[in-house]
């Protein structure tokens, strides 16, 4: 890890060089929006960190169609936890339904930070399915269930059929989406979200009923 300080509005910034690409990238600070730019192969020559300039979520992020670090860790705005791996598809599936996506490669790292942000999705992207439970998710899984309540997770695999409800339980998720299937996922979200919001009236207003007796 390296700090860097943006060349305009003079915030301190992170970055972990090791998740750039070998060549020039650009992308916004997080705070002014500047158009930031650094070059991996500059790092390792001496004085050449104190020129360059990148944003916290280089840490996490990846380029988009333009070059530009997509991103946005830092951003206010409701978040969408992508945990485990990375993929444009699934970055442009949380935008379609109003969510700034952020990558955490890890289950340990998308945890402590959900215990500060509280993201209303978590998408889990498993390197590899295995049968439940998803052994490298139970970090961000294993949540208290007033934890889980706050967030909708949902499980991405091109081995599983989208809305299983059986493969949801067994998983411990929300949803299950096909990687074919993201191309629909606004739709797809929209009716599994509604589900799960009459679910939880329903269980809250019984909660209360038996509170009250």
């Amino acid at each position: 890890m390296i700090k860097i300080t943006c060349s305009s509005c003079h915030k301190p910034l992170s970055l972990d060089e090791t998740k750039l690409p070998m060549k020039e990238v650009s992308f916004p600070c997080p705070v002014c929006k500047t158009k930031l730019i650094v070059d991996r192969r500059n790092l390792g020559v001496p004085g050449a960190a104190a020129n360059q300039s990148a944003s916290p979520s280089a840490i996490a992020g990846t380029e988009d169609g333009d070059g530009e670090i997509d991103d946005h860790e830092d951003e206010f705005g409701s978040k969408a936890f992508i945990v485990g791996t990375d993929h444009p598809a699934l970055r442009q599936a949380a935008k379609l339904v109003g969510f700034l996506p952020v990558h955490y490669p890890t289950a340990e790292q998308a945890r402590d930070r959900y215990m500060q942000e509280l993201p209303q999705v978590i998408i889990l992207n498993p390197a590899q399915m295995t049968s439940p439970p998803l052994e490298g998710m139970q970090p961000i899984i294993s949540l208290t269930p007033g934890d889980r309540r706050k967030s909708f997770f949902i499980l991405v695999s091109e081995n599983l059929r989208s809305l299983d409800g059986n493969a949801a339980f067994l998983y411990g998720v929300n949803l299950v989406v096909a990687q074919k299937d993201l191309g629909a996922f606004p739709q797809i979200y929209k009716e599994a979200f509604a589900f799960h919001e009459r679910l939880y009236a329903s269980m809250s207003a019984a909660l209360r009923l038996n509170e009250a007796h």
